[in-house]
């Protein structure tokens, strides 16, 4: 289920005043916490009510409001959406908000999101379900040739990802039937890049196919992480595509890693809608 994690404003938030090094270090560290558990969906900070508007409907007209508003106490300062199991576990992620924002002196609201189940069946719900028949994760899986265990700490060390875990097939109850050459290579390994998770295993022999026709698509808001993780992943390997302007994307690359994968990076692409 779903929970907004609202921040509410106060005084310094409606005067625009910037968080400190310090608090912006604290959330930093507050989300990626909850992104490497699969909770983190998305969270922003918003700008003060001064700088916005209200769009207040009178018998179906709009009347348009400028900021500021008051009472700040009531107004919103951010948000974090997370995808949780109870109000309980969402509770208990809020209770972890940095004490540094603020000096410790905030109000954090809770509120869950409408499902489709709380709703009776209706034509209007079968269209809003058809729109989400989506799975809800979707991780990828990559076989090395024996060369995993330094694949996965290459693409940590470049993603900035975190390597959950690596198990050998000589840490599992398997290892009695696998040769003694394989024992120290790698039958499990997960990255987990923002509650996503790119997989990895050796095989042995003839179970090893090298990966053809599937890339791993990387898309990046900073331009210029995007072209350095470009360059990093090409370094050793060979560059498919130039990481460039299309005419689809601000800039898009492809390449093959020394390991053998490939990878598509971009920047700004434009969606088909």
């Amino acid at each position: 289920m779903k929970y907004m994690l609202m921040r509410k404003a106060d005084a310094d938030t409606e005067n625009g005043v910037m968080p400190s090094e310090d608090i912006l270090q604290a959330m930093a560290s507050y989300n990626e916490r909850m992104t490497q558990a699969g909770v983190f969906a998305d969270g922003q900070g918003l700008r003060p009510t001064s700088e916005g508007c209200r769009i207040q409907f009178r018998a179906g007209e709009p009347n348009v409001i400028s900021g500021p508003f008051e009472p700040a106490g009531e107004l919103l300062a951010g948000f974090s959406v997370l995808e949780v199991d109870s109000l309980e576990d969402a509770i208990a992620w809020a209770k972890q908000w940095p004490r540094e924002d603020a000096g410790g002196n905030v109000t954090l609201e809770l509120r869950r999101f409408f499902e489709l189940e709380d709703f009776e069946p209706s034509q209007a719900l079968e269209q809003h379900r058809s729109l989400g028949r989506l799975p809800r994760e979707m991780n990828l899986h990559v076989a090395f040739a024996g060369t995993c265990r330094e694949a996965m700490e290459f693409y940590s060390k470049v993603t900035g990802g975190k390597l959950e875990g690596v198990i050998t097939y000589g840490e599992t109850p398997a290892a009695a039937d696998v040769p003694p050459e394989m024992h120290d290579k790698i039958v499990h390994s997960s990255l987990n890049l923002r509650g996503r998770r790119l997989m990895g295993a050796d095989m042995a022999g003839d179970c090893y196919q090298p990966p053809q026709g599937v890339q791993i698509h990387l898309e990046y808001d900073d331009p210029e992480q995007a072209e350095r993780v470009f360059n990093a992943l090409s370094d050793g390997g060979s560059i498919i595509m130039p990481f460039a302007e299309t005419f689809w994307a601000h800039r898009f690359g492809m390449t093959t890693d020394r390991f053998g994968v490939q990878w598509m990076i971009s920047n700004q692409i434009e969606h088909c809608q």
